[in-house]
């Protein structure tokens, strides 16, 4: 398994803080606001506690300390996607100086929000291509971040969810619909499926009893593994997964560690670069215009699995999965 990393007041009392940000900001009567835009609720957001952590460390890091220099206003839509825009328009009538964003879909609704106030993202789409950058080298517009492209891994999430149970012959897909990664994701996980000779069901789920229905079918359609889609509305409905991943005793993989920290079994993918989205933030707050940052993308990737969660199961986590693990909860 590749490791690496991402490519990655007080006034002046603060260490580190240039005269450019806080001490200019007090002189002027105001403190700088940072609007967060999250479409899933803090419980669901990368361990939230760990990830505002990193998230405030990185704009310390550009002389930025939250309830000193700098105030953030922190709005979450919750798993209902149709709350953000009225969401966004909030914070631009607030009249903060970012907005960062969690998912693509928050981005697109801070973007229609404003086109001048700078728009932070971490997003697992291509931005280019979701129109969200003109380029990731020179963005252009009032919109940077970074970009996990998730989808990108689904084959490698398909290649080692085979290896785990490698005695499966048909694996399920569980992709909510309507959402723009759905159809790209389900034609290159077909195409991974067929060079592995596994069969794929694709189930798509845009509800709690369409997730439900799904679960229910997979022994019927005798799937051995679940691939679980990248996807806000599957994050903000964890609990409901994990509950019928353990009562169909079905071995699932996800797309990022957090769902595994909490209880699933298996993940791989990068992790959220919460500490360089600060960054960004903080960068913007001391004059730097989004179009000249370029958008950071993810060159290593992290494999984690639950132990626990397999005993569950009665499954043996292959030797060669465990090698390259990148941590094991157990």
């Amino acid at each position: 398994m590749e490791r690496g990393t991402f490519l990655g007041a007080s006034t002046a009392m603060v260490a580190g803080l240039s005269p450019s940000c806080g001490a200019l900001a007090e002189q002027l009567g105001k403190r700088p606001m940072i609007g967060f835009l999250g479409s899933a609720s803090p419980a669901q957001v990368a361990s939230s506690t760990v990830f505002l952590a990193a998230f405030r460390q990185g704009l310390s890091e550009t002389g930025w300390v939250e309830g000193q220099n700098v105030s953030i206003e922190y709005r979450w839509a919750e798993g209902q996607l149709d709350r953000l825009p009225a969401l966004a328009a909030d914070l631009v009538g607030r009249k903060v100086d970012v907005i960062v964003v969690l998912s693509a879909q928050s981005a697109l609704a801070a973007k229609n929000a404003s086109s001048t106030i700078p728009i932070v993202f971490a997003v697992g789409v291509d931005p280019v291509a979701e129109g969200l950058v003109g380029s990731l080298a020179r963005p252009g517009g009032n919109l940077t971040g970074i970009s996990r492209f998730n989808l990108e891994l689904m084959p490698k999430r398909l290649e080692l969810l085979s290896e785990l149970v490698p005695q499966a012959t048909a694996i399920a897909l569980l992709a909510e619909p309507n959402i723009p990664i759905t159809e790209p994701m389900i034609r290159d996980v077909l195409e991974a499926a067929r060079v592995k000779r596994v069969q794929l069901q694709i189930l798509k789920a845009g509800s709690d009893s369409e997730i439900d229905a799904a679960f229910a079918t997979l022994t019927q359609l005798h799937a051995g593994g679940l691939l679980v889609g990248p996807s806000t509305f599957f994050a903000s409905r964890r609990e409901q997964i994990f509950a019928l991943a353990s009562r169909y005793a079905v071995p699932a993989m996800y797309d990022t560690r957090e769902y595994v920290a909490a209880g699933g079994l298996i993940s791989y993918g990068p992790t959220i670069a919460s500490r360089q989205l600060g960054i960004y933030a903080g960068k913007i707050l001391n004059g730097a215009k989004p179009a000249d940052l370029p958008v950071q993308q993810p060159t290593t990737f992290e494999l984690v699995v639950n132990l626990k969660t397999a005993k569950a199961l009665g499954l043996t986590v292959p030797p060669s999965i465990l090698a390259r693990a990148d941590e094991v909860i157990e």
